[in-house]
């Protein structure tokens, strides 16, 4: 008999519409389904469907609208929020799109690419790169996270100082409604000034209002000439300081900016494989810098060596190494890539994923740091992150020999600490990783009022019985 609590007449109707492969019913095949990448939720569900189209999703959700089945969107499994993860009741169906995986169009002309949900960000740049093109966003999961929870995320990355979100590169796309109807504003226009803009309702709705199927993802000319350095600052102002003086110089260079703490890359450095510091002696801080341009032969490595050597001459940069081949370029991305990672072998972490004015950064770096040793003495503070776009993943790892689960038992008082300055400084306690299920509580004091009771009115329009993705963004109801 299969691991389930679903009624026989819809278990039977899936079947007969999914086929063999498109449902897993057995906990043994539904289990990796059911946890998040960080390992914080463990959840329960009735089965795990998989439609390799939109129309078979499409009537995958409207027989669970009609059996009053929760379903709960999931593309990668890598949200850091819980956000795709089922609650414990085992009464919800997972709703995969990894089998909807066609790439099925890049336009040249459009500088677009039509992709369906379930293709990796890695697949899609990878098919964008055969054909001299650039899908710009770039995340540190994006071999496994695909293109549908991108876009219901409203990713950011590495990127974004440069091309925005999820949200400025999207298009068009295809998305099944709770009710089991489709949404289709597939379309490639730059201007479409026709109401309300339903695609953006989507992204960034976390799965809440509906599941993303297809998208129309802007793409850009692949860059011609690169140049990537890894700098060493000593204070975070000093890194601050030092993307000003790259973008008085050409902001339209500027690809990537990412600020690493000392404590964040020693654990790199110590924890993860071929990821040894290339400079001669550790630092308080780290900035790698990356500029691009199309054209082959901009001077950009003049660009880089003659802003390097002003921030040596005022006292900004005290070491800097510059890739001389992708092989170099690729090893230096590899090191700002495995912080997740080592903070992930280093024991348990907290993760603020935080965003405040760029002015501000070094206060609320400098701040924060010190309440958190204050609030539990010997905690490693290893913040890291896209300060170029004033995000950062200003993540809390464990003290050495610490109980991991005594030190997550204080999870809300360190987020609580950590958001009460971003408050102050104006910022928003979620930059790009969302809300989840893990930050709902912070909703009502964030988002009160006016804010969250609008968007309580969306979710009741659209999925008047909450059966899609319930318990993520919004708290309980009191």
């Amino acid at each position: 008999m299969p691991d389930t609590f679903l009624p026989a007449p819809l278990l039977t109707a899936l079947q007969d519409l999914l086929g063999p492969s498109g449902i897993l019913t057995e906990t043994s095949d539904t289990q990796s389904y059911c946890t998040d990448w960080r390992m914080l939720y463990q959840g329960k569900c009735a089965a795990v469907l998989r439609p390799a189209t939109t129309e078979a999703c499409a009537k995958a959700v409207a027989l669970c609208v009609q059996y009053g089945v929760p379903m709960v969107p999931q593309g990668g499994n890598t949200s850091m929020v819980g956000g795709a993860t089922p609650d414990t009741s085992g009464k919800a169906v997972v709703i995969s799109t990894t089998r909807m995986n066609r790439i099925i169009a890049i336009d040249h002309a459009d500088l677009t690419m039509t992709v369906e949900a379930g293709v990796t960000l890695k697949a899609a740049q990878d098919a964008a790169l055969k054909e001299g093109l650039m899908l710009p966003l770039s995340i540190s999961s994006e071999g496994s996270a695909d293109i549908g929870g991108v876009l219901a995320t409203n990713a950011g990355g590495n990127n974004t100082v440069r091309y925005g979100n999820a949200r400025e590169l999207a298009l068009g796309l295809e998305a099944v409604l709770p009710d089991g109807s489709v949404l289709n504003v597939m379309r490639k226009l730059r201007k479409d000034n026709t109401g309300y803009a339903l695609r953006q309702l989507l992204i960034g709705s976390e799965g809440t209002l509906g599941i993303i199927t297809t998208a129309v993802i802007q793409l850009q000319p692949q860059p011609r000439s690169r140049e990537t350095a890894l700098c060493a600052v000593q204070n975070t102002q000093a890194a601050l300081d030092l993307f000003a003086t790259f973008r008085k110089q050409d902001p339209a260079a500027i690809q990537a900016f990412e600020y690493m703490s000392g404590t964040s890359m020693a654990l790199v450095n110590s924890l993860i494989e071929n990821c040894a510091l290339p400079l001669s002696e550790p630092a308080p801080a780290y900035v790698l810098v990356e500029l691009a341009s199309p054209r082959a032969d901009d001077s950009l490595r003049t660009l880089m060596e003659e802003t390097l050597g002003t921030a040596f001459e005022n006292g900004l940069v005290s070491d800097a190494v510059l890739a001389e081949s992708e092989t170099q370029r690729q090893a230096l991305w590899m090191i700002r890539e495995e912080h997740a990672e080592a903070q992930k072998r280093a024991g348990a972490s907290v993760k603020n994923d935080v965003s405040v004015p760029l002015a501000t950064i070094p206060d609320f770096i400098e701040r924060a740091t010190a309440a958190c040793e204050n609030l539990i003495p010997g905690i490693r503070v290893a913040p890291f992150g896209h300060i170029g776009d004033g995000n950062i993943h200003f993540n809390l790892v464990q003290p050495e020999g610490a109980d991991a689960a005594a030190f997550l038992a204080q999870d809300h008082a360190m987020m609580d600490t950590v958001a009460g300055i971003v408050r102050e400084l104006g910022g928003s306690f979620s930059a790009e990783h969302g809300v989840g299920q893990l930050k709902t509580y912070m909703m009502p004091s964030w988002r009160g009022g006016a804010e969250l009771d609008s968007m309580r009115k969306i979710k009741a329009a659209l999925d008047p019985k909450n059966l899609m993705n319930p318990g993520k963004i919004f708290p309980d109801a009191e």
